[in-house]
């Protein structure tokens, strides 16, 4: 959101919002779509939305008013809302019932997804995205059909990592999430995308919205597990994963640093506010392994994964090397090709602590 100091508030930041606020009795239908905003007005801090509804004295009147006035007050604070409701017309009233009767009627396909699973750390650069599809990798080698959902919406590397390039294919049901080499089905906001370049500027409801739509409009079909890569940090995306998705647990990615660990505790005490289960701690770039004498080299410092867990009460699943070998697998698109001992006992921890999946 901007703030007080910035420019004056526009419509498009109030539609940016808008865009945000589902129907609570249609599903999948926000109420611009619906066309139940039919005007504003804004005047300095003063704002004024307009709110049509198919009759005065619909049972959720208050609680839309209610989510319009709010939702519009978050964008900065000391703004002043006022939502006026008023009745649709005849032309207005037809098309908002053949959006809703299309809504109701539109077939739900049956998914069963039996674990879903977020990856986690308090910052960025420890490598996150890197142990989300390594994990989702192990997972399907150990014969469950996996998905990964790639939340880190301003940020996406998932595609690249398994050199999926294509957009996905639309279906009547919804959106078909792209497959990688060995049928891991992805679905990011870079297969989206014209360019895989071009930066994805959104404000916190934008980013959540796509998210719930990508958990909602995506055909996942049957899964074991699906891993969700967040974002670094404790802000809107990871808040809306945890309140949105039925999340199982969460795997949490630290490095050695001090700084890494103070971070990660932070993710973690979010999870445990809103009773999430953690299920254990990866210490990701743990040391390097010299290739010429096979020393262990703690390049970023003694570990602090021990001192970590003790500290949160959770498990410690495991530690992996600095290995440049997953650096090059990443770039080539290549990521379900890297094997190493160490990942594996990692996966097998999770697969005993999480719910057994049926095969």
């Amino acid at each position: 959101m901007r703030s007080s100091t910035q420019n004056q508030i526009t419509k498009l930041d109030v539609n940016e919002i808008l865009s945000t606020l589902e129907h609570r009795v249609i599903p999948e239908r926000n109420l611009l779509e619906l066309g139940m905003i039919t005007s504003m007005a804004i005047h300095n801090d003063n704002i004024t939305v307009q709110l049509a509804l198919p009759a005065l004295d619909v049972p959720i009147r208050q609680d839309l008013a209610t989510a319009v006035q709010e939702g519009v007050e978050k964008i900065r604070t000391g703004l002043s809302v006022e939502v006026k409701v008023v009745e649709m017309d005849a032309e207005k009233k037809a098309a908002f019932k053949s959006i809703a009767r299309e809504a109701k009627n539109r077939p739900r396909v049956s998914r069963r997804i039996r674990n879903v699973i977020a990856v986690m750390s308090g910052k960025g650069g420890v490598g996150k995205s890197s142990v989300a599809v390594l994990l989702a990798s192990a997972l399907h080698r150990h014969g469950f059909q996996v998905g990964v959902l790639d939340a880190d919406i301003t940020g996406p590397s998932v595609p690249m990592m398994f050199g999926a390039q294509h957009p996905p294919e639309p279906d009547p049901n919804g959106i078909l999430p792209v497959q990688s080499k060995t049928g891991i089905k992805i679905m990011s906001i870079n297969l989206l995308l014209p360019d895989t370049d071009q930066p994805v500027i959104w404000r916190g409801p934008l980013i959540s919205r796509a998210i719930e739509q990508f958990w909602q409009d995506i055909l996942w079909g049957d899964l074991d597990y699906l891993i969700v890569d967040l974002p670094p940090g404790t802000a809107d995306a990871a808040l809306t994963v945890m309140q949105s998705l039925p999340l199982d647990g969460i795997v949490l990615v630290t490095s050695p640093q001090d700084l890494a660990g103070m971070v990660v505790r932070k993710a973690a005490n979010m999870a445990i506010q809103l009773g999430i289960r953690i299920i254990g701690l990866v210490e990701n770039m743990s040391h390097v392994i010299c290739p010429k004498c096979g020393t262990q080299i703690d390049i970023f410092g003694k570990s602090q994964a021990n001192q970590t867990t003790h500290l949160i009460g959770i498990p410690m699943l495991g530690r992996l090397p600095l290995d440049p070998q997953i650096a090059r697998l990443c770039d080539q698109g290549e990521i379900e090709r890297y094997r190493d001992p160490s990942f594996e006992e990692i996966v097998n921890r999770m697969i005993e602590i999480v719910p057994k999946a049926d095969r």
